[in-house]
């Protein structure tokens, strides 16, 4: 986690005038992130920031979920907090906890607190990696009642008007067990996210890695082949992410195939047969 730009309990720093103005200045972002909308996401995001509503975005892996949350964040001029979620992410490391210090036990805010009592969006990323009963704990902030208790202090935090809850998660892991429960996910509005067009894909993989057009193109098109083969085994094909690696790697000066083969073939699949076919796909993509 970040330097929230504030000082810990206990831990004797100075408390600067700017960090008692915003507690959460860290988390706001200075530039402007660079995201290529594929559709009318900017405005449905608008709408649900319009009336606070819980938002869920899905869509596969690195399809640019997180950047548009953090494009839309710096146009709303909102702090973002980002919590990764994952199967050891308890309740406790959401909303604090009393921890000991020099002057004894004080209570520390977690991520999501920090959030409710200040403004901005508060982004569980991959929601569904957190086990049901440590998401369970959104449930009164994302309904009509937008409060968070905080039972181990005895305190009902009343939700910020500035603040908006935003999770996303893959549908592809549902079939591994992974999948919200109906009374998470009744809580939200919701809109997917793909891949974007090839002509959309391709600019952003030029933008991001300052590799050729041409080239990213040559990327975009393998990337389309592997997304074919997820019913032939292939878990994911190659994300928007990968190819902006591959893209880096060749602008740094390493060889188109030998990029492919490090960010894409040996990077999605571990299993001798689908990585023959990655690689045949990509003579054949590459030329």
């Amino acid at each position: 986690m970040p330097d929230r730009g504030y000082s810990q309990p206990g831990t004797g720093a100075p408390v600067t005038a700017d960090a008692v103005a915003d507690p959460l200045a860290a988390y706001r972002l200075g530039t402007q992130p660079y995201y290529a909308p594929t559709g009318n996401e900017v405005a449905l995001f608008e709408h649900a920031w319009r009336h606070r509503l819980p938002l869920l975005l899905k869509g596969p892996t690195g399809c640019g979920k997180t950047r548009f949350i953090e494009h839309m964040a710096w146009r709303l001029g909102q702090p973002l907090v980002t919590v990764a979620c994952n199967e050891d992410l308890t309740a406790a490391d959401l909303v604090g906890r009393y921890l000991l210090d020099a002057q004894g036990t004080v209570w520390q805010d977690g991520p999501l607190t920090q959030v409710v009592r200040h403004g901005g969006i508060c982004y569980l990323d991959e929601v569904v990696e957190a086990h049901p009963d440590t998401t369970v704990v959104i449930h009164p902030l994302a309904d009509a009642r937008r409060v968070l208790p905080l039972d181990r202090k005895g305190e009902l935090v009343h939700a910020h008007p500035d603040f908006q809850l935003v999770v996303s998660y893959n549908p592809g892991h549902q079939g591994r067990g992974k999948e919200l429960k109906p009374s998470t996910r009744q809580r939200f509005v919701a809109f997917g996210f793909g891949y974007p067009a090839p002509e959309t894909e391709a600019a952003i993989v030029a933008h991001e890695s300052g590799v050729d057009p041409a080239v990213a193109r040559q990327l975009v098109a393998l990337a389309a082949r592997t997304r074919t083969l997820q019913a032939q085994g292939l878990e994911e094909g190659a994300s928007t992410r990968s190819l902006v690696h591959a893209g880096l790697l060749v602008a740094g000066g390493a060889d188109l195939r030998d990029a492919v083969g490090m960010a894409v073939v040996s990077a999605l699949s571990d299993d001798l047969e689908i990585e023959q076919a990655l690689h045949a796909l990509a003579e054949a993509c590459l030329g």
